[in-house]
């Protein structure tokens, strides 16, 4: 991968990275609002593991575009860590789904 098309990667998926984090929170917050069964309790749990794999991916890529050097590398893993994200988020919102209906 050539160097401006990695640069280009990182400008994506940092700010989107950031915001996922956000709404990770906001989730958690609307979950901790309704009734707590033991699927609230794991969604909980999933998205904090998951807003923890988007923060990981935003300074991955945040280091990508500031160092020089290893930035194929850097931004191999902010891409990784953001696909595992988006993974387990569908993965919650499938169960978030099921428990309020």
């Amino acid at each position: 991968m050539n160097q401006i098309s990695s640069k280009n990667l990182s400008g994506h998926i940092l700010p989107t990275s950031a915001t996922m984090v956000g709404v990770c929170m906001t989730v958690i917050s609307i979950v901790k609002l309704s009734h707590g069964g033991i699927a609230s309790q794991l969604i909980d749990k999933i998205l904090v593991f998951d807003s923890a794999l988007f923060l990981l991916s935003a300074m991955f890529s945040y280091l990508s575009l500031r160092v020089s050097r290893n930035t194929g590398r850097l931004e191999g893993f902010a891409d990784h860590f953001f696909m595992v994200g988006l993974v387990f988020m569908v993965f919650a919102s499938f169960v978030l789904s099921f428990e309020l209906f």
